[in-house]
């Protein structure tokens, strides 16, 4: 079904009960890393890279990679499976109530988006593209890929990005970046291009360099920690003053150390003589922070003059009075590398952020729920009623849950709303669910409501008990008091 434009926008409207003065701000804590991992398998563990002992629990991971394995035998299988990476950060994160929310592969490029339980209803308009820049714009070594989606109300978009390698081409690094921009859109009315979020990360391999300086000099003061005397050599930093694109973005002190180039399995940077023609040997390479974190706060719509009142695009007045009424702020709690990792040549760059933002809205587009038990001896209906208007579709459907769920698409069955909908009236919706698709063993679940026009999930239920079935267990299919999912992540922990 094709979206249309006025219906997706109705699920934008503020809450007028939370305009200023009604609502205080929320603060959200976002964990995000960049990492070029240099086609490596995944390591073991990634506690230490996401901060899994913190104190802090953060509301959202955004992870962008670069260099993810993509030979043809690999690339194939992880279309249809998910590939290691993204395995090893769902399992990882799934127990901890975090469900991967959108994701984004081109070639070895890769960005996942994970949000806590609680968030997903109020994460809607999920959207996702990509760029090519390699190779004349028609390979995906190199490029772009982004998501976009409305948090709260508020726009937002992460870009991870891949350019152009080698110490002269930094004009092309900022080419290439401002093609992505200029070129990825979207179909939403509220930010239909980048520069249109109301906030912006830009982050991943961006390639540059340190020019200028010698090896020694740069070398010396890594061992003496004084990066600030590299800064100023630094590409991005210097195209900045010339850029006026680039001049939007900011960026944190680069007080940790520069994460390229690494000899694999240590913490020594490059000390390998490369081969070029005729047998001569290449020169080392520089250390360089080519793995950065930068952001873009929407500039502030400026209140338009009398007399230009009538030129004045109504989109720009709207952007004005949302600015006003729903500030958004941003905080970097943390830039850093961590050095521990030592399978690529690259080393990861965690930025650790505080979005403070009064909310749009704060109840969700339905509210579902279990009618009666549920087991698999007996076909079982599903109760859902709209709270606000959405745009729905016949491509809507309900899916049914473990608790502790990996990703939308992590369901154990699902029922196409319209095509199962019994009985209904203006208030409570019903929707049947066959028998034959309920689990036998049973366990803990969720319902979840994914509108396919908003594409997200815009309802989650409370937590259940789908019976084990006693007709399965008297003809010995299964064993007795076997519950099929992890009391772990099923535990009323998970949801308080």
């Amino acid at each position: 079904m094709e979206e249309n434009e006025e219906q997706s926008d109705v699920q934008q409207q503020p809450d007028p009960s939370l305009k200023k003065g009604n609502s205080d701000r929320d603060g959200f804590r976002l964990h995000m890393v960049t990492w070029n991992v240099a086609t490596a398998d995944p390591p073991d563990d990634v506690a230490s890279l996401l901060h899994l002992n913190s104190p802090k629990s953060p509301d959202l991971y955004v992870i962008g990679l670069q260099e993810v394995y993509s030979g043809p035998l690999r690339f194939v299988s992880d279309i249809v499976f998910d590939d290691p990476w993204s395995h090893l950060f769902m399992s990882t994160l799934a127990p901890r109530k975090y469900i991967k929310v959108s994701s984004i592969r081109m070639q070895g490029l890769l960005l996942l988006f994970f949000s806590k339980v609680e968030h997903v209803p109020f994460i809607r308009d999920i959207q996702a593209t990509y760029t090519r820049t390699g190779i004349f714009g028609y390979w995906g070594n190199k490029g772009g890929v982004s998501i976009h989606l409305s948090f709260y109300g508020h726009m937002l978009c992460f870009l991870n990005c891949h350019l152009a390698a080698h110490m002269k081409y930094a004009t092309e690094r900022v080419d290439e970046f401002e093609r992505i921009m200029d070129t990825q859109t979207f179909e939403c009315r509220k930010a239909p291009r980048i520069v249109d979020h109301r906030l912006v990360f830009w982050f991943g391999d961006l390639n540059f360099r340190i020019q200028d300086h010698g090896m020694h000099f740069v070398r010396t003061c890594i061992n003496n920690q004084t990066y600030n005397l590299l800064w100023s050599k630094d590409q991005l930093l210097m195209m900045k003053k010339k850029e006026p694109m680039l001049q939007e973005f900011d960026e944190g002190p680069l007080d940790f150390q520069p994460t390229y180039k690494f000899d694999l399995n240590c913490d020594t940077y490059d000390s390998r003589l490369y081969r070029t023609w005729f047998g001569f040997n290449g020169k080392k390479r520089k250390p360089a922070w080519t793995d950065r974190i930068l952001w873009r706060l929407r500039p502030k719509a400026t209140a338009p003059d009398e007399q230009d009142e009538n030129t004045v695009d109504a989109r720009e007045v709207k952007q004005l009075e949302e600015d006003e009424e729903y500030p958004l702020k941003i905080r970097q709690d943390l830039y850093t590398s961590n050095m521990e990792y030592r399978i690529s040549d690259h080393k990861p760059v965690i930025g650790i952020f505080t979005l403070e933002l009064r909310k749009m809205y704060e109840t969700p587009l339905v509210c579902l729920q279990p009618e009666g038990d549920w087991s698999a001896d007996i076909d079982a209906m599903v109760l859902y009623s709209p709270l606000q208007p959405f745009p729905s579709s016949t491509w809507d459907w309900i899916g049914l849950y473990k608790v502790g769920f990996a990703s939308i698409t992590d369901y154990i069955t699902y029922t196409w709303v319209k095509d199962a909908e019994v009985a209904f009236n203006e208030e409570i919706i019903q929707v049947y669910v066959s028998k034959e698709e309920i689990p036998v063993q049973g366990g803990e679940c969720v319902l979840g409501y994914y509108s396919s026009i908003l594409r997200c999930i815009i309802g989650i239920s409370e937590p259940f008990k789908v019976h084990e079935s006693k007709v399965a267990i008297e003809e010995g299919l299964v064993p007795e008091r076997i519950n099929g999912l992890d009391k772990t992540v099923a535990s009323d922990e998970f949801w308080n």
